[in-house]
């Protein structure tokens, strides 16, 4: 019942593209790790880069991830579908000469008003895509204003005294390396 592709082009990129919600699963090595599941959103914070790479917003108050990831989009309307995207993924840092050509992908975001912290790059490994047909019908109203809201109020100070109070900003629920505290000032 799935495809492989080689490749995040046509019908693919399209289908990632109108998505209002995708999933990220990160897993250490160790069998005995946690896997760590969530959701994002905000229209806007997702970008697919080339065939083979896509990229996406990592804001304040999502946990500290590793490098192995797995993304999956599924068609809540229309025709049934599941994408995931296997790879690894890398977090470009505020600091890093790459983060602000990387940020030119997610025109549509104030990174100031949402608490950035990184731009997450996925180099895809393997592109999969399934049936979907079990996945329910749902109707997307809209992004909630809420995140915004609570971040749009920080500054760079603020913010670091935030993720310096949070438990798995620093590290991944199993130990891992996460974001570098104190966090480097947003320069746009």
């Amino acid at each position: 019942m799935g495809k492989t592709h080689e490749r995040i082009d046509g019908r693919l990129r399209a289908f990632i593209e109108s998505q209002p919600i995708f999933f990220t699963a990160t897993a250490p090595l160790s069998g005995d790790g946690t896997v760590n599941l969530s959701p994002k959103g905000l229209i806007g914070s997702f970008a697919v880069l080339d065939e083979q790479t896509v990229a996406y917003l990592d804001f304040a108050g999502s946990n500290a991830e590793n490098g192995r990831i797995t993304l999956m989009w599924c068609a809540f309307q229309g025709p049934p579908n599941i994408v995931r995207i296997h790879g690894r993924g890398e977090p470009v840092f505020r600091d890093d000469p790459r983060f602000e050509g990387l940020l030119a992908n997610f025109p549509d975001i104030d990174p100031a008003s949402h608490g950035l912290r990184a731009i997450i790059v996925v180099t895809a490994d393997l592109v999969r895509d399934t049936c979907g047909y079990a996945v329910p019908f749902m109707a997307y109203e809209g992004d909630r204003d809420l995140h915004r809201k609570r971040f749009e109020r920080e500054d760079d100070d603020s913010l670091a005294r935030y993720f310096e109070k949070k438990e798995h900003i620093a590290a991944s629920l199993d130990g891992l390396p996460g974001l570098p505290l104190p966090l480097p000032p947003l320069s746009l």
